[in-house]
């Protein structure tokens, strides 16, 4: 009995040290995806799996516990985005219509096409299709359809593990970064602005307001908005 209370008391305290590492894995784990997602969900499902590693856990295993844990706890937020279907259909869908339409506008008048006539193509009201910007916030710069891998690996547990990945990184996988380069290059200045504090410097999208003296809102808009020209220019002719 003494030796179980004795585990127990072990185990309380793992996951009272433990638990803001899984808060922090989960907001990272936010930035990359869509407003759908609850982070508490994240949290939730990512103490799940830090009670798996602290049960599992061996000290003869040849790994620290912390570098254990974040492996157990990725990979149980993983498992719950993919069980929640975690990319709702109609915000792929409307993302899909305005890369088409950026692609569309793009091929005909040869420039990028301003956010007016990107609505109008799309035969919305500029506020409706500014609202579908925003209802995006988080969209993907590569879906998981987008590249396929020879020895089939999963894409999530592919990136969704690595501390560092971003949508700019992730892109390397695909021999693409030079063409995202020069995609980056031909954005409209604020948009261009945006990718780069967003990514770069690793900005919130408050404070890239603040910067650019605009609303979050307007931040968020700007940024799906941008995502979608570059993927407009780099997968357009191949999803289009």
């Amino acid at each position: 009995m003494a030796h179980e209370a004795e585990n127990r008391l072990d185990m309380d305290h793992l996951v009272v040290t433990y638990a803001p590492l899984v808060k922090r894995l989960a907001y990272q784990m936010m930035s990359r995806l869509p407003a759908s997602v609850e982070v508490e969900d994240l949290i939730q499902n990512g103490m799940m799996g830090l009670l798996d590693a602290i049960n599992r856990f061996e000290d003869g295993m040849g790994a620290q516990f912390e570098t254990y844990a974040v492996q157990r706890i990725r990979g149980a937020m993983i498992d719950g985005l993919r069980e929640a279907d975690w990319a709702p259909r109609s915000t792929r869908r409307d993302m899909r219509r305005i890369e088409a339409a950026i692609n569309a506008l793009e091929q005909k008048n040869g420039r990028p096409p301003s956010e007016s006539e990107i609505a109008e193509h799309l035969g919305l009201e500029l506020s409706e299709y500014q609202r579908m910007l925003a209802e995006a916030r988080g969209h993907q710069l590569i879906y998981f359809d987008d590249f396929s891998f020879e020895d089939g690996e999963d894409f999530l547990e592919r990136h969704f593990g690595q501390t560092d990945s971003n949508p700019l990184v992730l892109l390397e996988d695909a021999d693409a970064k030079a063409k995202l380069v020069e995609a980056i290059q031909k954005l409209p200045e604020r948009e261009k602005m945006v990718m780069a504090l967003y990514y770069d410097e690793d900005l919130n999208l408050r404070e890239i307001g603040e910067i650019l003296n605009v609303t979050e809102s307007r931040v968020c808009q700007l940024h799906s908005q941008a995502v979608a020209r570059l993927r407009a220019m780099m997968f357009g002719r191949r999803h289009g």
